[in-house]
């Protein structure tokens, strides 16, 4: 990973190569199949633990207490370089996309809009879901970009108290919420799901990090940068609805399952409320980051075949909030 940009994935010692690497785990997915990684490295989850785990990245949820068991047994000895492997997607088979908009304060402020009284909530469709360093489609010349913290749903919850919805968080994960602003408000009715799932607008990764890996899971420091200029930066202790709150809160509307997804929001700072509006453009390099995750590096690129409907451009003034 570059290291002009503040967050790292962990790097071990050359005195760990022997050790246990107790409870810090990070889990990628290399081919399809899950990996534990470390630094530069990584260790197939089905060879570590001698087959007795499916490495399938599609079930990886289905047996995600078996796979932090794993973890729990791995030494440094069972790494290999990464060498020309490239870190994919690391949530291969969701069920459920949620997404919340309106869900920082600042950003919020920023759209001069009023703190909801309950989340916000719309959905991405799965096949939006791409690498951590995939290019991005631009759909139109209206492609804004929204960092975003991304939660990983671990066990089946229905109606989860007060107070317990971390208990129901299986990893955390860094995002883009992708956005085609003109489709976003096209007609004048909201197009939230749509603008935010075509192709390639869900980048996610690099990797998972259980949420026992943060000294204080709400409270991480976020951001982005657009050819190496900071656009957002925030931390998660700005959001409106906490990580738990929104388990607890879908949990009593809807049944959520293990490998679920929630993009949190994103902070203040994305291309449609600048002076004048910024959208990404072919070329430009779009950096995210986590705190104690790591980065995406995301490149925008023109759409590969003619959309068969062409997004009108941009009529007078625009309006909307970005979510």
């Amino acid at each position: 990973m570059p290291s002009r940009f503040p967050f790292e994935p962990l790097t071990l010692g050359a005195g760990q190569a022997t050790e246990n690497l107790g409870g810090r785990v990070r889990i990628g997915v290399i081919e399809g199949r899950a990996v534990f990684v470390a630094g530069d490295s990584f260790a197939d989850v089905g060879e570590v633990s001698g087959g007795a785990v499916r490495a399938d990245a599609r079930v990886m949820f289905e047996q995600w207490n078996e796979i932090v068991d794993v973890h729990r047994r791995c030494v440094r000895g069972d790494f290999r370089e990464l060498g020309g492997s490239v870190l994919e997607n690391p949530l291969q088979a969701p069920r459920q996309v949620f997404a919340v908009g309106a869900n920082y304060r600042r950003h919020i402020e920023e759209a001069g809009a009023h703190l909801p009284e309950r989340p916000l909530v719309f959905t991405k469709f799965p096949s939006c879901l791409t690498g951590p360093t995939s290019p991005v489609e631009l759909s139109s010349e209206n492609v804004d970009w929204e960092v975003e913290l991304v939660a990983v749903v671990g066990a089946r919850a229905d109606h989860v108290p007060p107070g317990r919805g971390w208990e129901y968080v299986s990893a955390l994960t860094g995002g883009q919420d992708i956005t085609d602003r003109v489709m976003q408000f096209d007609g004048g009715y909201p197009q939230f799901s749509l603008s935010k799932s075509l192709r390639t607008f869900g980048p996610v990764g690099p990797v998972l990090v259980t949420p026992d890996e943060f000294e204080n899971p709400d409270d991480l420091a976020l951001g982005c940068a657009l050819n190496g200029r900071t656009q957002q930066a925030a931390r998660t202790s700005d959001l409106v609805f906490s990580v738990p709150v929104l388990v607890e809160y879908l949990s009593s509307l809807c049944t959520l399952y293990p490998g679920d997804v929630i993009f949190t929001g994103t902070p203040s700072g994305v291309g449609a409320f600048m002076n004048p509006p910024r959208f990404l453009r072919p070329g430009d390099e779009l950096i995210s980051w986590v705190e104690g995750i790591g980065q995406l590096e995301n490149r925008a690129v023109p759409v590969s075949v003619q959309a068969a409907t062409t997004v009108p451009a941009v009529g007078g003034v625009w309006a909307g909030i970005g979510s």
